[in-house]
């Protein structure tokens, strides 16, 4: 099922190599021209994370992942959309500027050429601070986040950065996520963390937003370490999805290699789901499955006796050598979308069954996390292809069990990550529109999309007049914003 071609399309095909071009600007605009009306009922702000320089002097970053932080605000009021965009200020981006270098290690790219300096800033404060994947809010802090435990404070009115997150407690932690879940009735955030060392560490940290106390809720021990982007949790439950891409930290020490080229895809291993039960941190189930890879959970829920743990999965791990800038910046990735995949995880069994929902490609996948995280649900957003051989190129909404898709696309248009909000008294999951940050690649412009969420029927865009990078997340806070 697809929604009917936009007015606006065109039948030029334009490259989306423009979304991996640096933007150095940085503005506050009142208001965007607006085409189409924006629900006088939408109010707040739309924050958005993502890296936006990828260079520095002379030397480029070698990944997608590794472009030093900008944030981006939409206000919208009363019909009215603002935009305002600002660089996140973490030591990566000041110590950049100073010295003309880049200056710490991130996912892809490593600055440190000897041996020694290699030693030096493993396991160490000195890994990267750069938070560019997403943001979140604890109490009342606006938070930017990576994959290292360094999170960034900062002003979500001025996009002004106020500095690193002072947590209380001592859980040490090399790498973590950041994509946090919170309960509902404790608020408590809960997070995966990884310690290297000769024998390395899985953890599940609880913090309390108020007074950002820490503690350790439950732990592992493992030779090899896998690369886990994110996690699933239901009401009682924490389960890991250790994907079979491991590290031997030992090796890495002594590596000339960034980060993610020290791990190595090991089929043989199969995929294996750790449950956490989060009362007491117990592991209380260790289920098994074929090799898969995945980024993105979507959600995880309860149903009578087993776990329902749904995630968007890939064959194997190549989707991240495929996103070397390099390579994306002229030729889009031969599977830039994977497959939304339901896993059950059975007590008593350990062999997980798994079936695909859908065949629609999807990634970045949003839920509408107030009433749908960790229960059954009824459908998923996210992007994907149009067809083989283009890069992400349209909005899809997937409904659960059905596997049916929904899509909105145009051409010459690279839409990110659909943020979905609720209308206020809303009785159906889906009712409400959908927030993304498109490039159009034909104008080097993009625009905010408001999308109705049940049909992907456009409701309005608001112009921008440059372009902004292809960025990973972003969250909407109205008067009772919801976590992500």
């Amino acid at each position: 099922m697809t929604s009917p071609t936009p007015t606006h399309a065109s039948s030029t095909r334009a490259s989306h190599a423009v979304g991996f071009r640096s933007l150095h600007r940085e503005t506050h605009i009142d208001a965007l021209p607006v085409d189409g009306e924006v629900p006088e009922w939408l109010s707040g702000r739309l924050v958005r994370n993502g890296p936006a320089r990828f260079e520095v002097e002379d030397r480029s970053y070698r990944h997608w992942f590794d472009g030093l932080a900008m944030l981006h605000a939409f206000g919208i009021e009363g019909g009215k959309v603002s935009y305002a965009n600002r660089f996140l200020h973490s030591d990566a981006f000041v110590r950049a500027g100073q010295e003309g270098r880049i200056a710490l290690s991130e996912f892809a790219t490593d600055p440190c050429r000897s041996i020694f300096g290699r030693i030096m800033s493993m396991f160490s404060p000195d890994l990267t601070d750069n938070a560019s994947v997403n943001v979140t809010r604890l109490a009342d802090r606006y938070v930017a986040m990576t994959e290292t435990p360094m999170p960034i404070e900062f002003d979500p009115d001025t996009l002004r950065t106020l500095g690193h997150i002072d947590y209380a407690g001592g859980v040490e932690a090399d790498a973590t996520t950041a994509h946090p879940h919170y309960e509902r009735d404790s608020g408590r955030e809960l997070n995966y963390a990884l310690r290297f060392g000769r024998t390395s560490k899985y953890k599940i940290v609880a913090t309390d937003p108020k007074s950002l106390e820490r503690e350790l809720v439950g732990s592992l021990e493992v030779d090899r370490p896998a690369y886990m982007h994110s996690f699933g949790m239901t009401e009682n439950y924490v389960v890991l999805s250790e994907w079979p891409l491991v590290v031997n930290p030992l090796e890495m020490l002594a590596s000339n290699k960034p980060f993610i080229e020290n791990y190595r895809w090991k089929p043989e291993r199969g995929t294996r789901f750790r449950v956490f039960r989060k009362h007491d941190g117990a592991l209380v189930g260790d289920y098994h499955a074929e090799p898969r890879f995945g980024f993105h959970h979507v959600n995880a829920f309860e149903d009578n006796k087993h776990l329902v743990v749904d995630v968007i999965t890939y064959p194997d791990a190549t989707i991240i050598d495929e996103l070397y800038l390099d390579r994306v910046r002229h030729s889009a990735p031969a599977n830039p979308a994977g497959k939304l995949e339901r896993f059950r995880l059975y007590d008593g069994n350990p062999r997980a069954e798994s079936r695909l929902v859908s065949q629609e490609p999807i990634e970045l996948p949003r839920i509408n996390l107030g009433r749908s995280a960790t229960r059954a649900y009824g459908c998923v957003w996210g992007i994907g292809v149009s067809e083989p051989g283009r890069f992400i190129d349209q909005i899809v909404r997937i409904d659960l069990p059905s596997g049916e898709a929904t899509r909105w696309r145009e051409e010459g248009c690279y839409p990110g990550e659909p943020v979905f909000v609720e209308r206020p008294q809303a009785e159906a999951e889906d009712d409400g529109v959908l927030l993304s940050v498109v490039l159009d690649a034909r104008r080097e412009r993009s625009f905010l999309l408001v999308l109705d969420a049940h049909t992907l029927q456009e409701r309005a865009r608001a112009q921008v007049p440059h372009h902004i990078p292809f960025g990973f997340h972003g969250q909407f806070y109205g008067e009772s914003p919801t976590n992500g």
